[in-house]
């Protein structure tokens, strides 16, 4: 694919993420010649539904690569980037560039679960591994898993099955269970409802980046549940919650979430309207282990003091993982074989502290039941209570073939 400009770049990044990854790009004339650079596709969602996400994600990618030097595994490096928009179609398109033009020899990036099912057969008939920094559907980790794909940070169903263990742990009896209508969404309904022993009163598939939830409050206030279960990442949960707590229904009914609904980028945008709210994560800025307390030091220090949220934990990790690998197999990225073998081994200090990969390509790892509260500064912000799932793997392992 055709390289962005360098003044397109700058308007779609901004000014600090492009000194980052487009450093990447630049290196001095003696070192192309003497190395062909590996070659890693990025997908950027900061436009479109997941745009809040995708920024997130963005700033986790460009912390990485700064750290690493603009290198992976001590090689040079080229990171090609641009925006997907959150759209399968376009992503597809661009993709195929990616593959054909670019010649990538890695990839990662797309937030949402329909974009990675609309660019992954490409991936794969190239033998381009990739490493998918959030999207984690069903459809690739069960009869249709490949050797060339790696949830790298979760299986769809895990993060929801938390929630619905948490919520039988909590004994609510009734519950009314709200996602939006695409791939992942479908996925955390299915898993909450495979953990939860109550009785779901109702499910509604909402609109892919629906703002205005007045119907949908109307049906819960007529419902009358305990407790309301919902996954509705990035705007679409900032503006969910709102209209709920504006709408008087947290006085008698409990709010449920996914870390992806309650991270510190939603939580930036509501405020105090969150205190309480309970979430599960297999990830979280107060984990105790030496790479999480570095990561989010380097983080918050080179972005304003801010906390890192769940996507930019997640990108930061699959840089990691990638450098790792590359190291690995000292550079030598056109053996396949080896840099899927060396990817699997998942040896990479990453920000959750040690999991590892199943059969499927999909982690084996904890999650964490936190509730939002202040810090020591004041600042609305997570806080870890304890480990809701340990070492848990995905219901669809069994399923896939590889060994």
């Amino acid at each position: 694919m055709a390289r962005i400009s360098r003044t397109s770049l700058r308007t779609r990044l901004g000014a600090t993420a492009l000194a980052v990854l487009g450093a990447c790009a630049g290196l001095p004339a003696a070192a192309q010649q003497a190395a062909t650079p590996i070659k890693v596709g990025i997908a950027l969602d900061i436009s479109g539904p997941f745009a809040a996400l995708g920024a997130e994600a963005r700033d986790g990618f460009a912390l990485g690569i700064k750290q690493l030097g603009g290198k992976l595994g001590g090689q040079p490096v080229q990171f090609v980037q641009t925006d997907m928009a959150g759209s399968p179609d376009q992503a597809k398109q661009l993709v195929d560039r990616f593959v054909q033009r670019e010649k990538i020899d890695l990839f990662t990036g797309p937030i949402a679960s329909n974009v990675a099912l609309a660019v992954a057969p490409t991936l794969f008939a190239a033998k381009v591994p990739y490493l998918s920094n959030n999207a984690g559907p069903s459809q690739l980790a069960g009869a249709q898993c490949n050797p060339y794909f790696f949830g790298t940070a979760y299986q769809n169903d895990q993060y929801h099955e938390a929630a619905g263990q948490f919520a039988a742990d909590r004994g609510f009896k009734r519950m009314v269970l709200i996602a939006p209508n695409y791939p992942a969404g479908k996925d955390g309904i299915n898993g909450f409802k495979r953990k939860f022993k109550g009785t779901v009163v109702d499910e509604m598939y909402t609109k892919l980046g629906q703002i205005d939830y007045a119907t949908e409050l109307a049906q819960l206030r007529a419902a009358k549940p305990e407790a309301v279960y919902f996954f509705l990442p990035g705007a679409m949960g900032i503006n969910f919650i709102k209209q709920f707590v504006g709408a008087g229904l947290s006085k008698d009914i409990t709010l449920v979430t996914s870390g992806f609904s309650a991270d510190e980028d939603v939580i930036s945008a509501v405020g105090e309207p969150m205190l309480g709210l309970f979430n599960t994560s297999h990830w979280a800025h107060d984990l105790d282990n030496p790479a999480n307390k570095a990561f989010v030091a380097a983080f918050r220090k080179e972005y304003g003091g801010r906390y890192p949220s769940i996507y930019a934990a997640q990108a930061f990790d699959v840089i990691t993982a990638m450098d790792s690998a590359v190291k690995a197999v000292g550079g030598k990225v056109a053996d396949r074989d080896a840099l899927i073998k060396a990817l699997a081994k998942a040896q990479f200090p990453s920000v959750r502290g040690n999991f590892r990969y199943a059969n499927n390509h999909y982690p084996v790892q904890n999650f964490y039941l936190r509730t939002i509260g202040k810090d020591a500064e004041g600042r609305v912000t997570n806080k870890t209570i304890k480990t809701v799932l340990e070492n848990y793997g995905d219901a669809f392992s069994a399923q896939c073939g590889m060994k």
